[in-house]
Protein backbone atom coordinates (compact mmCIF):
# COMPACT_ATOMS: atom_id res chain seq x y z
CA UNK A 1 0.00 0.00 0.00
CA UNK A 2 1.47 3.13 -0.93
CA UNK A 3 1.21 6.42 1.20
CA UNK A 4 2.17 8.92 -1.04
CA UNK A 5 -0.71 10.11 -3.53
CA UNK A 6 0.92 11.09 -6.85
CA UNK A 7 0.06 14.81 -7.71
CA UNK A 8 -1.97 15.36 -10.87
CA UNK A 9 0.05 15.73 -14.14
CA UNK A 10 0.41 19.40 -15.12
CA UNK A 11 -2.26 21.22 -17.32
CA UNK A 12 -1.50 21.60 -20.76
CA UNK A 13 0.28 25.01 -21.75
CA UNK A 14 -2.01 27.68 -23.06
CA UNK A 15 -2.68 28.60 -26.70
CA UNK A 16 -3.74 25.34 -27.58
CA UNK A 17 0.07 23.10 -27.08
CA UNK A 18 1.44 21.26 -29.12
CA UNK A 19 4.66 22.89 -29.89
CA UNK A 20 3.53 23.76 -33.39
CA UNK A 21 4.26 20.61 -35.07
CA UNK A 22 0.55 19.30 -34.52
CA UNK A 23 -1.82 20.73 -37.16
CA UNK A 24 -4.31 22.09 -34.56
CA UNK A 25 -1.46 24.20 -32.79
CA UNK A 26 -1.67 27.84 -33.78
CA UNK A 27 1.39 29.29 -34.90
CA UNK A 28 3.73 30.92 -32.53
CA UNK A 29 5.74 33.97 -33.21
CA UNK A 30 8.93 31.92 -33.44
CA UNK A 31 7.63 29.64 -35.78
CA UNK A 32 6.20 32.27 -37.96
CA UNK A 33 9.90 34.28 -37.49
CA UNK A 34 11.39 30.80 -39.01
CA UNK A 35 8.98 30.85 -41.89
CA UNK A 36 10.07 34.46 -43.22
CA UNK A 37 13.54 34.33 -42.73
CA UNK A 38 12.93 30.61 -45.08
CA UNK A 39 11.82 32.39 -47.34
CA UNK A 40 13.93 35.47 -47.22
CA UNK A 41 16.75 33.03 -47.83
CA UNK A 42 14.90 31.63 -50.83
CA UNK A 43 14.97 35.08 -52.95
CA UNK A 44 18.91 35.52 -51.68
CA UNK A 45 19.26 31.98 -53.06
CA UNK A 46 17.73 33.39 -56.56
CA UNK A 47 18.93 36.68 -56.75
CA UNK A 48 22.43 35.57 -56.05
CA UNK A 49 21.73 32.81 -58.67
CA UNK A 50 20.43 35.30 -61.44
CA UNK A 51 22.86 37.92 -61.22
CA UNK A 52 25.69 35.47 -60.92
CA UNK A 53 24.27 33.51 -64.39
CA UNK A 54 24.12 37.45 -65.84
CA UNK A 55 27.55 38.25 -65.10
CA UNK A 56 28.57 35.07 -66.47
CA UNK A 57 26.82 35.46 -70.23
CA UNK A 58 28.17 39.17 -70.47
Amino acid sequence: MHLYKAPPPAPPPPGGGGGGTTPEAPASPIDMYIVYLGVIAIFFILYHFYKYRERKTV
